[in-house]
């Protein structure tokens, strides 16, 4: 079975998101692509919400946002319940995100890391597991 991966940018990320799309489709992931779908300026809660409703409704495993500052994706993403948003800007910020924080969406700031940077990136999130113990407790706390 495929673990979907929903993913959505702006289009200051729509030329990364092409790119972490067809990685993804090559390492056997299923992509549901929630837009945009061109450089046309656009309003990146658009898709920062759908990705997010994606994630907080389980209909993706896990979720991958972009935009040029990664900074307005996250903050809406995580207005969502169940979502954490991390912004990632080198691998081990990607892996703590997932260990420390068991975030499940990845925010790529495309005007500040190359695309194999990027690539990197998902792959680490992607493949790390939330370590739990002091951890735990730590993500419950964030809860309303």
């Amino acid at each position: 079975m495929k673990k979907i991966i929903a993913i959505g940018s702006d289009h200051a990320g729509f030329g990364y998101k092409s790119a972490v799309i067809d990685h993804l489709q090559k390492n056997g992931y299923e992509v549901k692509d929630h837009g945009t779908f061109s450089e046309a300026s656009c309003d990146y809660p658009d898709y920062a919400h759908a990705v997010a409703n994606a994630v907080e409704k389980s209909d993706a495993w896990m979720g991958i946002l972009i935009c040029g500052s990664a900074n307005g994706v996250a903050i809406t993403a995580n207005k969502h319940q169940g979502v954490r948003a991390a912004i990632c800007w080198e691998t081990e910020i990607a892996k703590l995100a997932r260990q420390h924080n068991d975030a499940n969406i990845i925010c790529i700031p495309a005007r500040f890391v190359g695309t194999e940077l990027a690539l990197n990136m998902v792959d680490l999130f992607l493949s790390t597991e939330f370590e739990g113990g002091r951890h735990l407790n730590r993500v419950q706390k964030i809860k309303l």
